[in-house]
């Protein structure tokens, strides 16, 4: 009978030592479900933020390309109507066409060849030497 009792404490405590393993592993278990939880979490709230910063910077993009555009915009403007401008004056100073004014120029130049020589001439005589009064 002792053995018996000696068998059925060993057998008792034996399954009780199972037991207890088994509920360890059940915690263990359900301490990595919860873990692996949490870790879904933080990568659920990363990846909202992750959006939420990039929908932010495209905004912020799109803001500064419209202007830049603005700006390119008013200063090609700007620019044109200088350029108009500039045209404009240019064109009611020279309103002569190349034909007239290649003309003018020849005709010009054919003054002033016209009075350099006459002024050389004018010149020559007054070099040479004078006739004295009295003769030779």
């Amino acid at each position: 009978m002792r053995k018996v009792t000696l068998l059925i404490a060993l057998l008792t405590a034996t399954t009780l030592v199972a037991f207890g393993q088994e509920e360890t592993v059940k915690d263990i278990e359900h301490g990595a479900k919860k873990t692996g939880e949490k870790v879904k979490e933080g990568v659920e709230t990363a990846a909202e933020k992750t959006k939420e910063t990039a929908e932010t910077v495209g905004k912020k993009t799109k803001q500064a390309a419209e202007t830049v555009g603005e700006k390119t915009k008013e200063t090609a403007e700007t620019v044109g109507k200088k350029t108009k401008e500039t045209v404009e004056g240019t064109s009611e100073k020279t309103s002569e066409t190349p034909r007239t004014t290649h003309r003018k120029s020849k005709s010009s130049s054919r003054r002033t060849e016209a009075e350099t020589s006459k002024q050389q001439s004018t010149n020559r005589e007054a070099n040479k030497p004078t006739p004295s009064p009295s003769g030779r």
